[in-house]
């Protein structure tokens, strides 16, 4: 990649301490290499519940304390980050999301809330069935952990992958097009990471990837905020894996030149979706800010400011 856009990172690093929560701080300090995974851990643990699950706004459009189908995805992001290193909490929520899934191994896209802890949630949280196993939310929670568990025994070997995988691979072989777009990015995203543990998902891959568009063009969120669309990094955004082979690299590298220039005169980044509170919509520009990092510095961009 062209270094000529490399972002400003004293810049960002000022936008997060001026605006983003503690969690999203650790998570760039380790992400710079002048942070600790058990420091980034404790600051997870203000999301936790006594039952091992996660809530408390961990997404910020989903404003309950409760534990969360979404919430225990955003922890396996942050075990993800924090490997080698394993913790007892990632295979402690492996445990609930055991407890909360349903039975055929999926779970489901949100637990019921009610009254003022539902306050400031957006309505597809507050209103999805709970009775009901979403691909959408089982393939993105088990694609999270199949990459927490590849330097956690205690997650890959758990009994609950094992079903949501399962649930997963029986879905996603009656696909014949692509679902939401929203979905179609976490089965392509499942069927990336397990690409090379799970002999199936190559073909599954390989079928199902033909529908992005080749030139890279951005895909609109059918019933998202005007002009909310997914393009290619949120598709794919570690290189090196098989997903990315499909994709022009000329497209590829377009957009991550698009990405890097992103970055606001204030040092952040910002989302393309209308965030349901002011408190969410300053919690997302800092998890979006800290993730255009982590996918510039995974292809090869420095996090060390020149003076």
């Amino acid at each position: 990649m062209d270094h000529t856009r490399t972002p400003n990172l004293d810049d960002a690093a000022a936008f997060l301490t001026t605006h983003a929560r503690p969690l999203d701080r650790r998570r760039f300090e380790l992400l710079r290499g002048t942070g600790t995974p058990t420091a980034v851990v404790t600051a997870l643990d203000a999301y936790r519940n006594g039952d091992g699950g996660y809530g408390w706004a961990l997404e910020p459009d989903l404003r309950s304390a409760l534990s969360q189908p979404v919430g225990a995805l955003l922890a396996f992001e942050v075990f993800e980050e924090c490997g080698p290193a394993v913790f007892a909490r990632a295979a402690e929520l492996c445990d609930w999301l055991e407890s909360a899934g349903r039975p055929d191994g999926g779970m489901p896209f949100a637990l019921p809330m009610d009254g003022p802890d539902a306050a400031g949630s957006a309505p597809f949280w507050a209103e999805a069935d709970p009775d009901v196993a979403s691909l959408h939310m089982t393939s993105e929670l088990a694609a999270a952990a199949h990459r927490a568990g590849r330097h956690d025994p205690g997650v890959r070997d758990h009994p609950w992958l094992a079903r949501a995988t399962a649930f997963c691979r029986d879905r996603i072989t009656t696909l014949t097009r692509p679902p939401h777009v929203i979905e179609f990015r976490f089965v392509l995203d499942f069927l990336d990471t397990v690409h090379n543990t799970h002999p199936w998902a190559a073909d599954e891959l390989d079928r199902l990837a033909a529908f992005l568009p080749k030139d890279g063009s951005p895909l609109p969120v059918e019933g998202g905020s005007e002009g909310e669309s997914l393009r290619l990094l949120d598709f794919s955004p570690r290189p090196g894996r098989p997903l990315r082979a499909l994709l022009d690299a000329a497209a590829v590298a377009d957009e991550l030149d698009r990405l890097a220039a992103g970055q606001r005169e204030d040092g952040g980044w910002t989302v393309d979706w209308t965030p349901r509170s002011p408190a969410a919509a300053l919690e997302w520009r800092g998890y979006a800010t800290v993730r255009a990092l982590t996918i510039l510095h995974a292809h090869g961009v420095p996090l060390t400011q020149d003076r």
